[in-house]
């Protein structure tokens, strides 16, 4: 029995945003569109990393309220992409804002294959 339990929690995905993901940003059906994340959560509560092969200017994560969390500012040159994504399970939901491109847009993330 104790075993089974080690196993379980072996392959369960583990509880946090670290690590890489692969965002879908698909907005038609049946035509794929993916772009890769990479988070690292420290300890003092910032977040480092990559989001859309732009690098994460400045961000912030808090576990609250039963989720964990994060948002992040990036560029793209020509103005500021801000990003916020909660982990649902063993997949992240997320939402970028992009005001001088005029868009909000919802996504969705799955850990990247190793």
């Amino acid at each position: 029995m104790f075993s089974l339990l080690l196993l379980a929690a072996a392959v369960q995905a583990p509880a946090t945003l670290d690590g890489k993901w692969t965002v879908d940003l698909s907005s038609e059906p049946g035509k794929p569109y993916t772009q890769p994340m990479e988070l690292t959560l420290a300890a003092d509560g910032t977040v480092k990393g990559s989001f859309y092969n732009s690098e994460i200017q400045a961000g912030r994560w808090k576990r609250d309220r039963g989720r964990l969390c994060a948002s992040f500012r990036t560029t793209d040159g020509a103005g500021p992409y801000h990003s916020t994504v909660c982990l649902t399970g063993a997949t992240a939901t997320g939402q970028t804002w992009a005001e001088h491109r005029n868009f909000l847009f919802n996504w969705s993330a799955v850990r990247a294959a190793r």
